[in-house]
């Protein structure tokens, strides 16, 4: 009684189908692959930053462009 079996997955399925509708839950995976490519970018980005700082040498000091106010005189 414990298990889910596959009658209780399609029900489910159905039902949330008929609730959303097809047009909507595309929508929805479409949604969310923009949020995990998003989250893969962020990724290899820090990566680089990362690289990049460990490849400078010792005494060299890294400037972030991003966080970096420019000052006017």
């Amino acid at each position: 009684m414990g298990q889910i079996g596959i009658w209780q997955i399609v029900i489910v399925a159905v039902v949330v189908v008929l609730l959303f509708g097809r047009g909507k839950i595309s929508e929805l995976m479409g949604d969310v692959a923009k949020g995990i490519t998003s989250f893969k970018k962020g990724l290899n980005e820090a990566e680089e930053d990362v690289s990049k700082t460990l490849d400078n040498e010792p005494g060299e000091k890294v400037v972030d462009s991003t966080t970096e106010k420019s000052k006017v005189s």
